[in-house]
């Protein structure tokens, strides 16, 4: 039982240790980390938004869906990163903030379904 506390201990102050590390990178590449992390999280969740609207959808409302995301994808993609001789660059704020963004819009488009019916015309 011992150990089992003691293991539990040990990973519990790593996970602390790591989101305290996000409270004050100490270089670049720690905060890179940090802002992957939340970026990684926000993708998460438009995925999630998303199908959970596609299911709500009938399949005129699922072909706006796609169409309007791939468009949002384009977007974001010329908005946020650029390529350079020197390699592919993306801006994280941006992609984050932008993720974000278009998350609560499909999260809008979810509680119009549910509420209201789903709108089409919106997507």
């Amino acid at each position: 039982m011992k150990k089992l506390l003691l293991a539990l201990l040990v990973c519990l102050s790593g996970s602390a240790f790591a989101n305290s590390a996000c409270d004050a990178p100490k270089n670049d590449f720690d905060g890179l980390y940090c802002l992957n992390k939340v970026y990684q999280e926000a993708d998460k969740e438009l995925n999630e938004n998303y199908k959970k609207l596609s299911s709500h959808l009938d399949s005129d409302g699922k072909k706006a869906l796609k169409s309007g995301q791939l468009a949002w994808i384009e977007s974001r993609n010329q908005n946020c990163s650029k390529r350079e001789a020197k390699g592919f660059f993306v801006n994280l704020d941006c992609a984050t903030s932008t993720t974000i963004e278009r998350s609560r819009f499909l999260q809008d488009r979810v509680r119009e379904c549910t509420s209201a019916g789903c709108m089409n015309s919106k997507l």
